[in-house]
C-alpha cells in the first residue's frame, strides 16, 4: 500500500519517526492505526454501557466492594 502525503504531513511524520524512536514511517503509521482501532473499540464499549441501565448504584459501598476484590486478588498465594 502506498500513501501520498503533502509535504507538510510528510515532514510531520518524519519528525515523529526521528523524535519518538520509530524505525520507519510505516511503524509510526501502524501504531496510529492500532490506536485508532483501540479508540473505536472503546467508543463502542462506552456506547453500549451508556445505553444499558445501571444494575446498582455506584455509591460508596459499590466502590468499597471493588477495593476489597482488588485487595483479595492482589494478595500473594502462600507457598506451602
Amino acid at each position: 500500500m502506498n500513501i501520498s502525503l503533502p509535504d507538510s504531513l510528510k515532514s510531520f511524520v518524519d519528525e515523529q519517526v526521528s523524535e519518538r524512536g520509530y524505525g520507519t514511517s510505516s511503524e509510526y503509521v501502524r501504531e496510529l492505526i492500532r490506536k485508532d482501532q483501540d479508540r473505536q473499540r472503546l467508543r463502542g464499549v462506552l456506547l453500549v454501557g451508556a445505553a444499558t441501565a445501571p444494575a446498582s448504584p455506584a455509591d460508596g459501598a459499590y466502590f468499597e466492594g471493588l477495593r476489597e476484590r482488588v485487595r483479595r486478588a492482589a494478595k500473594p498465594v502462600s507457598q506451602g
